[in-house]
């Protein structure tokens, strides 16, 4: 059992230097009865869009702070003591710039066991400690509000999350001790193991009440006097908190179960060479039985480990993409030429426009048109768009007068004149060349000269498109991923025409719509598209050899996406997938495989056949029907399967940068990551392709000098950007 009071933490001081320092200021609160609530807030002095962390140097000050309060309690001049943050935000956790500079197992040792010991404080006051979750609080934020005694939070608060184990590690502050036993074991593993694999899902306040995470919800409007009259009255009796949280918790009988059937989901899903979900699944189990000194010891020693592996490695080259290279996408002009949007078309009103529209009036806040071939389909899109919103308001995301102005704003007509005052106009039409052609030609005659046209398209040549337009310069390519609310990547796409203020525009907007923007050149299937096209065109290869469609999903696992590769063909579509493949094949039927049989697949609604999981297992009677005349009898090993698609992607990586599809690697790896999924754990294909000597056995070399390590690696290399 640790003594963390007598340790030496002076070895990671050194940290500090760059660290911005989330301070720890207090101010006493008379509360309704009498009582004294010295409240604590967390405060990096930045605005919101900086929230706050906990490095060395936070961790200190709050730790000073809380043995005053200690002192102040034992005094009887306070009589609780509470814990919130800045304006929409407690804290976001570990500062991982920081832990990214830890070079030595020790020093990671010391920085878990530091936090813990500040933490473990909030439990340890002599008084009791509340936490004012008033809005993000992930990893080491939730960690605060979990080491104190009673939890309240906003309902507005944007998200609540152990997401350690999405970046390859695992709560280190007490999070995989204290929460199973706060909230049961299947619902912590939900939290710490699930969420973070199902692309770092985060829970919602209303989910985190539910769940049992915090003890009571509280409207934005009065939160922090809502929330300090709940904590008035739980001094006098916390009984009904007591009998909530044993209901929510249940009792153990079904730990050990639940613990093996999350170790059969992580074999089936991640593989045994990734760490993280293991190491977490491991302090879980645990978590049943002994002290919670013993808890934070063994979080200790996991956290030391992960911390200076190869897989947080790996991350921390992903989370800096997203983070950064993301926010500041390279080759954007000046934003300044950007046209101001105050009124967007979209051509179309089918499902795609419909999510458009949805998204662009939330964000925008501006009057949308849409129009269609006729009145019923436009009717039936606007109906649509109206549904959604009343669905968002029936949820609590809109109020009902901010519901009301945004259906006001969605319009629909087959009267193309009212495109007239249109500043941004983005088609979401048939995917075929002449039909997009002729409804730019339509409305061109009628919009502004200075007015932007986009095109959705996944795959076709935008430069194409645009040959047919007097000012083709106009024209961006601006294509979005499906679920269009959800997908955080939008492919910007340039051709040899478009101009300056015609890119611009389109990167402001994507930022307003949420987005990340990562600009690409007119390229057959952009670069997501196009690298899908080859894990899907290697996995009918290996069908039509003759592999049966599970061996086929089984040797895809390695590349830890999200799917394999039939279930994602099934999820977008077997005549998306179609499309997509054979415009592929059009442009390099040297480097893609094609199948005829794969268009009589694409024409039957039901396809492939799955498990009570959602994986896919085989095929339907009526695809069994159409691959058996067509099906060899010369299955591929998974080992051959696998080399394949692994020299495939290297291949046409480095085709894609030779060639000057994008900037750097690095926006490939970003697109990658957010838009098909990617895992952060492996740092991104590149990365990846690098560790698995793809790179070496197709071009002779690396992406990157040093390889990033990641998932089976040996070294942990990571440039943090300024």
């Amino acid at each position: 059992m640790t003594n963390y009071e007598q340790i030496d933490f002076s070895p990671i001081q050194a940290l500090t230097e760059s660290e911005v320092i989330t301070h720890s200021r207090v101010r006493d609160i008379r509360l309704p009865s009498g009582s004294a609530l010295a409240l604590i807030t967390l405060d990096n002095g930045r605005d919101h869009t900086r929230p706050n962390t906990l490095g060395p140097a936070t961790l200190a000050q709050l730790g000073e702070t809380l043995d005053a309060l200690k002192a102040r309690a034992a005094a009887g001049e306070i009589q609780a003591v509470g814990i919130t943050g800045k304006q929409y935000v407690l804290a976001a956790g570990a500062d991982l710039s920081q832990l990214s500079m830890l070079d030595s197992r020790s020093t990671s040792l010391l920085v878990a066991q530091l936090g813990h010991k500040v933490l473990g404080r909030l439990s340890e006051l002599g008084v009791p400690s509340f936490a004012f979750v008033n809005g993000l609080a992930l990893g080491g934020g939730l960690e605060v509000a979990l080491n104190s005694t009673y939890r309240t939070v906003d309902a507005s608060a944007a998200a609540i999350a152990l997401p350690e184990v999405f970046l390859g590690i695992i709560p280190g502050w007490g999070g995989a001790y204290l929460l199973p036993n706060l909230i049961g074991i299947e619902n912590a593993l939900e939290v710490v193991i699930s969420n973070p694999l199902k692309q770092n899902r985060m829970l919602k306040p209303q989910q985190a009440y539910d769940y049992g995470i915090v003890d009571a919800i509280f409207p934005a409007a009065n939160y922090l006097e809502d929330s300090l009259a709940w904590a008035d009255g739980i001094l006098a009796d916390d009984a009904c908190v007591q009998s909530r949280r044993r209901s929510l918790r249940g009792n153990n009988a079904g730990w050990t179960a639940a613990i093996e059937a999350t170790r059969e989901f992580l074999n089936a899903r991640v593989g045994e060479a990734t760490k993280s979900p293991y190491a977490a699944l491991d302090l879980l189990d645990k978590a049943k039985s002994g002290t919670k000194a013993e808890g934070f010891a063994r979080e200790d020693e996991a956290l030391a480990e992960l911390v200076t592996g190869d897989q947080f490695a790996a991350s921390m080259y992903a989370f800096d993409l997203v983070q950064k290279r993301a926010k500041r996408p390279v080759g954007a002009p000046d934003k300044a030429l950007a046209k101001k949007v105050t009124k967007v078309g979209i051509i179309g009103a089918g499902l795609m426009a419909s999510q458009f529209a949805l998204l662009f009036v939330r964000k925008l806040q501006v009057p949308v048109l849409i129009t269609d071939l006729d009145q019923a389909r436009v009717d039936k899109g606007v109906a649509h768009i109206h549904d959604e919103i009343g669905k968002l308001e029936a949820k609590g995301r809109l109020d009902g007068d901010s519901a009301n102005r945004l259906r006001a704003l969605v319009t629909g007509t087959t009267d193309k004149s009212l495109y007239a005052d249109c500043d941004f106009v983005i088609e979401a039409v048939f995917e075929e060349v002449g039909v997009k052609q002729q409804v730019f030609g339509e409305i061109e005659r009628i919009i502004a000269e200075d007015a932007i046209l986009a095109t959705n398209t996944s795959s076709l040549s935008v430069e194409e498109i645009g040959a047919k337009l007097a000012h083709p310069e106009r024209l961006v390519g601006f294509h979005f991923f499906n679920p269009v609310a959800v997908m955080p990547l939008i492919e910007i796409v340039k051709t040899p025409q478009t101009s300056d203020a015609a890119l611009s525009t389109a990167f402001v907007v994507a930022k307003s719509l949420g987005k990340n923007a990562v600009l690409t050149a007119d390229a057959p299937g952009f670069v997501v598209n196009r690298l899908l096209a080859k894990v899907m065109g290697e996995a009918a290869r290996a069908v039509y050899e003759g592999t049966p469609v599970a061996e086929v999903e089984k040797a895809f696992a390695p590349l830890g996406l999200p799917m394999g590769p039939f279930q994602l063909i099934d999820l977008v579509g077997w005549k998306v997938a179609a499309h997509v493949q054979d415009t592929m094949v059009r442009a390099f039927p040297d480097r893609f495989y094609a199948n005829e049989n794969f268009h009589a697949l694409a024409e039957l609604p039901e396809v492939v056949e799955k498990d009570r999981g959602g994986r896919v297992t085989g095929w339907t009677k009526a695809a069994e029907k159409v691959l058996k005349p067509a099906v060899g009898s010369t299955p591929a090993s998974a080992a051959t399967i696998l080399q394949r698609v692994q020299d495939g992607l290297a291949h046409e990586i480095k085709i894609m940068l030779d060639e000057g599809v994008v900037p750097e690697v690095q926006d490939i790896d970003l697109c990658l990551i957010l838009g098909a999924g990617w895992p952060f754990i492996d740092g991104g294909a590149s990365p990846y392709l690098d560790r698995e000597g793809a790179s070496e056995r197709v071009f002779g070399d690396t992406f990157h000098h040093p390889v990033i390590r990641g998932v089976g690696g040996h070294i942990a290399e990571v440039a943090m950007y300024a």
